[in-house]
């Protein structure tokens, strides 16, 4: 009985040993070990707060990183991005910087699919230029320059499967825990209100989502890519800031609950 035991068991160790053996080949066809991305998109952006105002805005952008796998999975990313806001007015929307490091593991599913759940850190700047604009929430109130800065932490899973042919499908499902959110209001140095001072707030709530499907294609040493994304932030009222005049508090001041969403379209290669 003992005997058999352990046969049965000398078995399973076998099973084990070549499904990891197998796995590890798969993993190496389906990633390289070291891997460059260029990625050029195109995306609609909406920033809305409740009761008050609508932002609308064309981006155009490139992602570029360098990722590492050897059954670990190290990534550094970085995003730019400019384009022009529709708000009451034409303005300038730029200096979009997203700079995320992230670290995973390769799960190898079967022979053609790897799933890779991951975590890290990033770090979001945006700058919204509607300077010398006139709102028409306020008309007595000339637009100013804001700069909104994000610390959050990326959490989600990268799913990847051969169909066959060299061609692959990539899917992305992000959560981004939100730590912290600076927003800062440069009031205009001419022109009416001159006299009060830039107003920075704080958030502290708040969460983000992103998701991505991507069809690949490899030809020789290189993958070819396409695919829609959808990045979204909800973020919630900042803590409440005193408004100053020449430096002397006049009044309070605070960031109102707002949201993001950004649906776009990115075509890149992989090398």
């Amino acid at each position: 009985m003992k005997m058999k035991t352990l046969l049965a068991l000398a078995i399973c160790f076998m099973f084990v040993g070549v499904g990891s053996i197998s796995a590890q080949t798969e993993t190496g066809i389906l990633y390289k070990k070291h891997t460059f991305e260029l990625e050029p998109e195109i995306s609609y952006r909406t920033y809305k707060e409740p009761d008050s105002m609508r932002e609308k805005s064309m981006l155009y952008g490139i992602v570029v990183s360098y990722t590492y796998h050897n059954k670990i999975m190290l990534k550094a990313e970085g995003i730019g991005s400019i384009g022009w806001v529709h708000f009451s007015d034409a303005g300038q929307i730029d200096n979009i910087r997203d700079i995320r490091g992230l670290g995973g593991y390769d799960f190898p599913i079967l022979k053609s699919s790897i799933l890779t759940p991951y975590i890290g850190i990033g770090y979001s700047h945006l700058n919204d230029d509607f300077s010398g604009k006139t709102s028409t929430i306020w008309a007595w109130f000339p637009a100013y320059e804001r700069e909104y800065t994000y610390i959050y932490s990326p959490i989600g899973t990268c799913f990847l499967t051969g169909l066959g042919d060299r061609w692959f499908l990539r899917g992305i499902g992000e959560y981004d825990l939100f730590w912290l959110g600076k927003q800062k209001n440069h009031i205009p140095v001419s022109g009416f209100n001159d006299e009060y001072n830039d107003i920075e707030t704080h958030q502290r709530k708040g969460f983000g989502l992103r998701g991505s499907i991507a069809l690949e294609k490899t030809y020789k040493k290189v993958i070819f890519e396409g695919g829609p994304f959808i990045r979204y932030w909800n973020i919630k009222k900042s803590e409440i800031e005193s408004q100053t005049y020449y430096g002397i508090p006049v009044g309070s001041a605070w960031e109102p609950k707002n949201n993001t969403t950004e649906v776009g379209i990115m075509l890149g290669v992989r090398f």
